[in-house]
C-alpha cells in the first residue's frame, strides 16, 4: 500500500502521482483507531498511518502520547481538505474528512488543500 499525492497545478494534465509513503498501516478497528501513533518512540521515514472513513465528517487528530511531530492531511474524495503540523503530546486539529492521513513530520510540506491524495494498493 501506497500514499500517493497529485498537486492541484499537475491534476489539469496526466502526470504520474508522487509517492509520500510506501509503508502504510491501515488504522481499520475501533481499537486501531483510538490509538493512532500513541505510545511509538518515532515512526519510519516512509512511513504513514492512514484511517478510511464510510463517509466524510469531522474528524480531530490528537497528539497525547506522541512524543514526535507528525503532518496530518485530511481528504474528501481524494481531494486534500487541509494540511497541519502537529506539535508532540499537545497538538490537535479537526477537518472534514473521509480520509485521514498521519506522516512524519516534513512529508506533506508541499501538500496544500485541493491537491489529490490517494491510498493506492487498498481494496
Amino acid at each position: 500500500m501506497r500514499v500517493k499525492w497529485e498537486p492541484a497545478a499537475d491534476r489539469t494534465v496526466e502526470t504520474e502521482r508522487r509517492t509520500l509513503a510506501t509503508n502504510v498501516d491501515l488504522a481499520d478497528s475501533v481499537l486501531s483507531q483510538a490509538r493512532g501513533l500513541m505510545f511509538r518512540r518515532s515512526i519510519p521515514d516512509d512511513y504513514a498511518l492512514a484511517f478510511r472513513f464510510g463517509a466524510a465528517k469531522s474528524r480531530d487528530v490528537h497528539m497525547v502520547f506522541v512524543p514526535f511531530p507528525i503532518d496530518a492531511v485530511w481528504v474528501v474524495d481524494d481531494v486534500v481538505t487541509r494540511v497541519e503540523r502537529l506539535r508532540p503530546w499537545r497538538g490537535f486539529a479537526r477537518e472534514e474528512a473521509d480520509l485521514l492521513v498521519e506522516l512524519p513530520a516534513g512529508t506533506a510540506d508541499e501538500v496544500e488543500a485541493g491537491d489529490g491524495l490517494v491510498l493506492e494498493g487498498v481494496e
